[in-house]
């Protein structure tokens, strides 16, 4: 895969929000055999965001190869001087080549940046990968619960990263 004709933007466009919702709903009910309120889930959450959004405390970064979206990761800030990544998708076809970890190296340069003191995120049992790589900038699984919510059950998933 070449990635020379990736491009990485900071800015919202028009068409980008329902994508991403769609994107998730078709990706985790694709990989993970999440039902439809999944999707409701990440629309709420999007929704939200836009509701409460800052541009200099909130950020997303949304990975393009010429033109079509294929990443995203989005910061929303919280009370306290928090921060919750959300909506951290790759497409399977960009996966492996760096560019999890790129869009998670641009988030903790935001955080730093931004004065932030702590961040956590929502994940579950099943994302592995993911999990590894929140592991290797010190997020902390810091609590797991039994859950039906996306029609099926699983473990959500806290992590916590404290003393940024």
């Amino acid at each position: 895969m070449d990635t020379h004709n990736i491009t990485i933007r900071t800015e919202l466009r028009p068409g980008d929000i329902g994508y991403i919702i769609h994107l998730h709903g078709k990706l985790y009910g694709q990989e993970y055999a999440f039902d439809v309120g999944f999707e409701a889930y990440v629309a709420q959450g999007m929704c939200e965001f836009l509701r409460q959004y800052d541009p200099v405390k909130d950020r997303v970064w949304i990975c393009e190869d010429r033109g079509r979206i294929i990443g995203f990761l989005l910061l929303m800030h919280r009370e306290g001087d928090a921060a919750q990544l959300r909506y951290f998708i790759l497409e399977p076809a960009y996966r492996g080549l760096g560019l999890g970890k790129r869009l998670l190296g641009l988030y903790m340069e935001h955080l730093r940046k931004e004065g932030y003191r702590s961040s956590y995120l929502w994940t579950t049992h099943e994302q592995a990968a993911a999990a590894s790589l929140y592991k290797r900038y010190g997020f902390v699984l810091a609590e797991e619960k039994a859950s039906d919510a996306f029609g099926k059950s699983l473990y959500e998933q806290k992590y916590e990263l404290h003393d940024i």
